[in-house]
């Protein structure tokens, strides 16, 4: 939407994303990562940490279930998404505001770390005729002698969670 503050995080996970369903079955995976701001001190000659910011992050459908199966807590990580603040009142009555973003984008980073990207098909992309590898292009005949392969659901797509 337009007006709202879009911002991208890099940081470490700090814990395992925890994956949930809403009433109407929708999938949304929340998370929280620190990202914490490293700088050099020329008088020390070392590496000093700043002040961590900590951030909980919210993902969505098929988004939700990718990141809950992909990530875990220590992995660095590249967050992009939209900044919401919410004010709330505990229960000792203090009025207290928080900051959340609503994700976008997330992956890891691999600055540190290699990560091996399997394109996940949905289900609407699995009924096209000629859909086969996930990319677009119609899958080539198996070679002669090939045995079948085995039955998948209707669209290489089934409802049980991925774990």
């Amino acid at each position: 939407m337009a007006g709202e503050t879009t911002i991208m995080v890099v940081g470490n996970l700090v814990d395992n994303p925890e994956l949930r369903f809403t009433p109407a079955g929708v999938p949304v995976a929340k998370f929280r990562v620190a990202s914490t701001p490293r700088t050099f001190n020329k008088t020390t000659n070392a590496w000093e940490d700043g002040e961590s910011l900590f951030l909980t992050c919210s993902v969505w459908r098929q988004a939700a279930e990718h990141v809950a199966e992909s990530l875990a807590r220590g992995m660095r990580v590249i967050v992009q998404g939209r900044l919401k603040q919410r004010s709330y009142e505990d229960r000792e009555g203090v009025k207290r505001t928080v900051y959340e973003l609503d994700v976008d984008e997330v992956g890891p980073s691999l600055r540190n770390a290699t990560a091996k990207v399997t394109k996940s098909v949905t289900k609407t992309e699995g009924q096209q005729q000629g859909q086969a590898d996930g990319w677009g292009g119609a899958k080539p005949a198996p070679p002669a002698g090939t045995p079948a392969p085995a039955a998948q659901p209707a669209g290489g797509y089934s409802d049980t969670p991925p774990f």
